[in-house]
């Protein structure tokens, strides 16, 4: 079996495998750095160079406030001290007194693979991996590694280059956006030039604002003068039309066509009246002629009946009056026939016979039937 430091890389090994097969290392997990962080979380021993170096090259680069997490940074306390203090900044609520970090620097100076054994911590690996705040990891120098930086969201190969890594360089920050600014005004200058070259462009080729008043100040002289004359010609004439009606609006005269129009407005009440009655009048008439109609003896014929009459013309109003070879005259609906009485029983012949206006009556040319 392996012995010594051989040991221990085979174990680390073995330990990588397995949270690598969990996933702790997977690039899908990785957060973006925040561009300017408010506040940074540094978790490293309180005293030596590491954190000297970071705050120092904090100060050059961009001034920021910085939190420190004392831990031990080697021995058996390092792993469960750094784990809770990753865990801690974590905890912090983002308006609580101290203020939470928006970023989490692990950093600790450069040793042996014991010296830098409690980065390889399970407890250290998953705490950096479960971090909500993005983390970088700055443990031992470059040529070191330790699980915690494979779990880290960045790694930096020294604690002063997780400086660098946290905070950009203040003076090249201004200088970019004073450079901006100033792209920024000569643009904004050279849109205003080409709009200004347009707008001159386009006002060339417009007529001048003293042409088109002038010529509308014209035509409003004109119309002026077109309708003072119009006006006067327009008084002319009604004073002329008021001269011929004068005559006509003396008082005689208006109190006559007063009372002739008063009497017309009188009379109509009386006119309505005589239309009414008139009315009434001719609807009666109408009612009565169409009675006389349906009883007038043509369309009692007109159902089947005859009209007889003697030799002499005159109405037979019984059979007991007639004898046998007496000649009568049937009046029909259509048309007259002659007769000869036979007998009871016996058949009448007839003779064509052109009919006769019947005998006038009294009631509007009616004849009595009986």
């Amino acid at each position: 079996e392996p012995a010594g430091a051989g040991a221990l890389m085979a174990l680390l090994e073995e330990r990588r495998k397995k949270l690598a097969a969990e996933g702790l290392f997977d690039a899908q997990h990785k957060q973006e750095l925040p561009y300017l962080p408010r506040v940074i979380g540094v978790v490293t021993s309180p005293s030596g160079a590491v954190i000297r170096d970071i705050l120092h090259r904090l100060a050059d680069r961009f001034p920021t406030n910085v939190i420190v997490w004392p831990v031990r940074v080697q021995g058996e306390t390092c792993a469960p001290e750094v784990a809770a203090a990753v865990e801690g900044f974590n905890m912090l609520p983002p308006e609580g007194n101290i203020p939470r970090p928006d970023l989490i620097i692990v950093a600790r100076g450069g040793g042996s693979v014991e010296d830098l054994w409690g980065f390889n911590e399970e407890a250290v690996v998953r705490a950096i991996s479960e971090s909500s705040i993005p983390t970088i990891s700055a443990i031992g120098h470059e040529t070191d590694s330790s699980l915690a930086d494979f779990a880290a969201d960045k790694r930096a190969p020294t604690p002063t280059g997780a400086a660098e890594m946290a905070v950009p360089v203040r003076s090249e920050l201004i200088a970019h956006v004073d450079g901006l600014g100033t792209r920024g005004r000569t643009s904004i200058r050279r849109k205003i030039a080409r709009a200004r070259d347009g707008l001159r462009a386009s006002a060339a080729g417009l007529p001048r604002p003293a042409e088109i008043v002038g010529e509308a100040r014209q035509r409003l002289d004109i119309a002026q003068t077109r309708l003072a004359a119009a006006l006067g010609r327009a008084r002319q004439k009604k004073a002329l039309q008021l001269a011929r009606l004068a005559p006509r609006l003396n008082r005689r005269v208006l109190l006559q066509t007063i009372s002739t129009h008063r009497a017309r407005i009188g009379a109509l009440p009386l006119q309505a009246a005589m239309l009414r009655t008139l009315g009434a009048k001719r609807q009666r008439l109408e009612q009565n002629w169409q009675l006389v109609n349906s009883l007038g003896y043509r369309n009692v014929l007109a159902r089947g009946f005859a009209l007889v009459s003697n030799a002499e013309g005159q109405l037979v109003r019984s059979a007991s009056v007639l004898a046998a070879g007496d000649r009568v005259s049937l009046k029909f609906a259509d048309g007259d026939k002659g007769a000869t009485i036979t007998g009871p029983d016996a058949v009448v012949r007839t003779s064509v016979k052109k009919s006769k206006k019947p005998p006038p009556t009294s009631d509007n040319g009616q004849a009595d039937l009986f």
